[in-house]
């Protein structure tokens, strides 16, 4: 293949179309998350992928776990749960049977606000899709994404937001 070949030429405006479809939206949700719940995005997807963890085996998420679902680096998942953890959203502690393993948790505080922030997340994420539908060059995009319908279970396993 070479730059003008047809193919690469139609992969790499898709791939931009897609890039640019994920910074509309995103920039949506931050804006309503933002000025209703003083929360940015990647706050709000920390704190919803925390809050659907469950007691027993598999249900807490190590820090790397943690940073592989909110698609940060470790590091910057780092800063990002001291930041929740000094506002008194998230709380870290030892793992039980490996002084080793971190967990985070979400505090009741953390529980309130991620449950009050979700619909607006939720009806942001709808506008933003709305909104890029009108756009006739996106439309397979919108319903390539509104046709996700990702199990709980997969979510889970693959440690995805729950973003539809």
């Amino acid at each position: 293949m070479t730059a003008t070949d047809p193919a690469l030429i139609g992969l790499a405006q898709g791939w931009c179309a897609l890039s640019w479809l994920h910074d509309r939206i995103e920039a949506h949700i931050e804006r309503a998350l933002q000025s209703r719940h003083d929360l940015s995005v990647r706050e709000y997807s920390l704190l919803d992928v925390l809050s659907r963890q469950h007691d027993g085996e598999g249900g807490h998420l190590q820090m790397k776990q943690v940073a592989d679902a909110v698609v940060l680096s470790q590091s910057a998942t780092t800063r990002l749960v001291t930041r929740l953890e000094d506002r008194g959203l998230l709380e870290r502690y030892l793992c039980p049977t490996d002084r080793r393993g971190i967990y985070t948790n979400v505090t009741p505080a953390g529980l309130r606000l991620v449950e009050e922030a979700r619909p607006t997340n939720d009806a942001a994420l709808r506008e933003a899709l709305g909104e890029a539908a009108a756009n006739p060059a996106l439309v397979p995009l919108v319903d390539a994404v509104e046709s996700l319908h990702v199990p709980a279970s997969t979510r889970l396993r693959w440690r995805l937001p729950n973003l539809v």
